[in-house]
């Protein structure tokens, strides 16, 4: 990094964490720390929400996801617009109703005090992981640079969310998001036009989409029925929906960002401008990461994007053979320069040549399949780490060939986004603990001032969590990949009591209870035996919990 980079790089970070601080100091009572005294506009709502959702590992690993696997994975969020249409009309409206503080609260005068805190304690072991992740991917970007330490840059990172969290609650996170927000589409829109100025004069936006398509990059739309296939049409539309519903109207991390709303029109809007632009944002994060997928056809590449991996095994005694296939690798890259610049030539002559289209498409399945080998070199050199780079893809392209300035800022885009999606984590962790725990179980009644402290303290033991967490994870797939699937396992039963809650009025507490653990246990085990997209797990969870709870309802009943 130049020092140039640094200066964009601290001073972006340091302004966001002062200008929280001193916006939100003068926090008066709970429901100033915790719904910023429900102030909030719909703008500000609205990319509350978004920001909270779109944290480090959005801008670090779905351009990576892209780049190996293509478009398909917007599929993802398909559902996420009808699921917010509902969280409107049903979710939202009765939340003002009883104006709780949690999503959680509403349960126990629907069901009872346990159902309640069985739905907070899932909430707060998915997140509370979740948060950990988040700061764990934002320190794999600076370890990445700088060399240092990776468990030394989490608590590093965790202790500049906690300055400001603990400071100002929400209110730190409203006045923080949007600036956030504006950091985060800012560098990648830069990135993305640095890209095509990058790309050779010849070739155009739409001859390099054709190159992408070729590749299998483009295919956004798969109408499969397998229950295998992670992404699909279906799976986004169903499991997407099912996931977003959960996500958007239980999680109290999104929950809480639109209670703070001046109103429940106001939170409606918020709500429907992110159902509006979360899929053309993913859309367009994707296609940057197929952009550099195209950018790699003209420029070399590492075997391995993971620079630690790849310093262990050229200290290793499979160096050689490492360094061989790196050799080889360049010489594929020449050819696919090569042929890819005479293809577009004749792309531009009006006729697509067969023949040299399957020629690049070769010699990119070749130049994965010697990625593979390398992924094995390195698993022999250390069988104990993981060999998956997705992760490391956009961070390398955006450290070796973006321009000064530019890289400080993309650094600061993906800490910009660790930094507000795990404060806000933080501060749903928190407040869940101290409203839905604590004081439900504390034998004295606490005043302001106490709970303010207290939902503090609870922002402090969580902040604490997630860095250990933090420092223990491993990659695992891919980071995107694995927040969703954590989600995913937790989201479908907790969605299930909060539909029974809402729409099922026959069923009592007892039922639901009992039919939520047993729905959770078995979500577990499907899991466990991968028999299903782990996107289906959210509709199956939810069916399950319903399905359960009426049984035990039919039963309790006739005794």
């Amino acid at each position: 990094m130049q020092f140039l980079d640094w200066i964009v790089l601290c001073g972006t970070l340091l302004f966001i964490v002062v200008y929280g601080i001193i916006k939100s100091k003068k926090n008066k009572n709970i429901e100033d720390f915790v719904l910023n005294n429900t102030k909030t506009n719909w703008f500000t709502v609205g990319i509350s929400v978004m920001a909270t959702q779109a944290s480090a590992i959005t801008f670090l690993s779905t351009p990576g996801q892209a780049f190996h696997d293509g478009m398909g994975f917007v599929q993802f969020y398909f559902g996420l617009p009808l699921a917010m249409i509902v969280i409107c009309i049903t979710f939202i409206p009765t939340y003002y109703k009883l104006k709780v503080y949690t999503a959680y609260q509403y349960l126990e005068d629907r069901f009872d005090a346990k159902t309640r805190a069985l739905a907070a304690m899932l909430f707060l072991v998915h997140r509370g992981l979740g948060a950990g992740l988040t700061i764990y991917a934002s320190a794999i970007i600076l370890s990445s640079i700088l060399g240092w330490n990776l468990n030394f840059l989490a608590i590093l990172i965790g202790f500049l969310v906690l300055t400001y969290t603990m400071t100002g609650g929400a209110k730190a996170l409203n006045v923080t998001q949007p600036q956030q927000m504006m950091v985060v589409l800012t560098g990648m829109f830069l990135t993305f036009i640095a890209i095509l100025i990058y790309l050779p004069d010849q070739l155009s936006f739409s001859n390099a989409l054709g190159i992408a398509g070729a590749n299998g990059k483009m295919n956004i739309v798969d109408t499969s029925f397998s229950p295998e296939k992670r992404y699909t049409i279906w799976s986004g539309i169903a499991g997407g929906f099912f996931l977003s519903l959960a996500y958007f109207g239980t999680d109290q991390s999104q929950v809480g960002r639109y209670l703070s709303g001046k109103s429940i029109e106001e939170s409606q809007k918020g709500l429907i401008m992110n159902g509006l632009l979360k899929v053309p944002m993913q859309f367009f994060i994707l296609l940057t990461g197929v952009m550099v997928f195209i950018f790699y056809q003209f420029y070399p590449s590492p075997i391995h994007f993971n620079p630690t991996n790849e310093q262990i095994v050229l200290k290793s005694n499979y160096s050689e053979e490492y360094i061989k296939l790196e050799d080889q690798l360049k010489d594929v890259q020449k050819q696919k320069k090569e042929i890819s610049l005479l293809y577009i030539g004749q792309l531009n002559q009006d006729y697509d040549n067969e023949v040299l289209q399957k020629y690049i498409v070769s010699l990119n399945s070749k130049e994965t399949h010697l990625r593979e080998q390398a992924k094995e070199l390195i698993k022999k050199a250390d069988s104990t780490i993981e060999t998956n780079d997705k992760d490391y893809v956009f961070l390398n392209f955006v450290i070796t060939y973006m321009p000064k300035g530019l890289v400080g800022l993309l650094l600061a885009v993906v800490l910009s986004a660790a930094m507000s999606s795990s404060a806000a984590s933080l501060s749903a962790l928190a407040t869940t603990t101290t409203f839905d725990i604590f004081k439900r179980n504390y034998p004295k009644e606490l005043n302001e001032k106490q709970t303010v402290n207290a939902t503090k303290l609870f922002t402090l033991f969580w902040g604490i969590i997630a860095i250990i967490f933090a420092c223990i994870s491993s990659m695992f797939e891919n980071l995107i990949q694995l927040v969703n699937i954590i989600g995913s396992i937790f989201y479908g039963t907790l969605l299930g009591i909060f539909l029974i809650a809402f729409y099922i009025k026959s069923v009592k507490s007892k039922a639901v209870f009992y039919g939520a653990i047993i729905s959770q246990l078995i979500i577990f085990y499907i899991y466990y035996i991968d028999v299903i997209g782990f996107l289906w797990l959210n509709f199956v969870g939810a069916l399950l919990t319903i399905v359960w709870s009426l049984i035990i309802s039919v039963f309790t009943q006739k005794q």
